[in-house]
């Protein structure tokens, strides 16, 4: 969660009652697990991502924090909704998530999914999942499990994505316009050089590296 793990932190520690995070592979679900609060990553366009640093364009998404359930309803209903200035804001009613907060649960179907449920799982992690199943059971909820024969390529492919973008989106953080300056630069390459090198941290670096190295020309059909 390195995006928004203070997030998390300000909310545990009642310095905040709800804060806002940025998700693309977990930075706000994760931290807001390692805290014991709530936390989600909305339904891709449902969040305006507008004034958003952008790392990864297409799997970024903004959401809420809270210690309930009903607090990040509440707060997820208010930044919901159409924003003209992002172009991949759904243009859809905005639902009433804190008032379905106590619909009827019997007859749903919930997904285990069982490629998740087995060899390199954490037993204290499974075991919160299987307390959360029979929670969903005592409520009337049919569990169904489901295979998902693919999702053993899932981090592979969210690599190669994340990173390509994140080395198109960064690039813009040259010291010129945006991002950090170097104040000693004595010439443009310099500037470059000096900014992007003191101004990035190690795994946004890494990541930066991945992402053009995908984009290579030289290695457009391995990827």
């Amino acid at each position: 969660g390195g995006s928004s793990g203070g997030s998390a932190a300000s909310v545990a520690s009642c310095e905040a009652t709800l804060a806002l995070g940025s998700d693309t592979g977990g930075s706000i679900r994760l931290p807001a697990s390692f805290c014991g609060i709530v936390g989600m990553k909305p339904t891709y366009g449902r969040v305006s991502r507008y004034g958003l640093i952008a790392f990864a364009s297409s799997l970024d998404q903004i959401g809420p924090f809270a210690r309930t359930v009903e607090d990040a309803a509440n707060l997820l209903e208010v930044i919901s909704g159409h924003d003209p200035k992002d172009s991949t804001s759904l243009d859809m009613p905005v639902e009433h998530y804190s008032q379905s907060l106590n619909n009827d649960l019997k007859g749903r179907k919930v997904g285990v999914i069982k490629e998740l449920m087995g060899e390199g799982i954490s037993p204290d992690v499974q075991k919160a999942i299987e307390n959360a199943i029979e929670t969903y059971k005592k409520l009337g909820c049919e569990i169904v499990e489901i295979s998902l024969d693919k999702l053993k390529y899932s981090i592979g492919i969210y690599y190669i994505l994340a990173t390509a973008e994140c080395s198109s989106n960064l690039a813009r953080f040259d010291g010129v316009r945006y991002g950090y300056r170097h104040p000693d630069a004595k010439n443009l390459l310099e500037l470059y050089t000096k900014s992007r090198a003191e101004g990035f941290g190690p795994e946004v670096k890494r990541r930066i590296m991945l992402g053009t190295y995908a984009l290579s020309s030289g290695y457009y059909d391995a990827y």
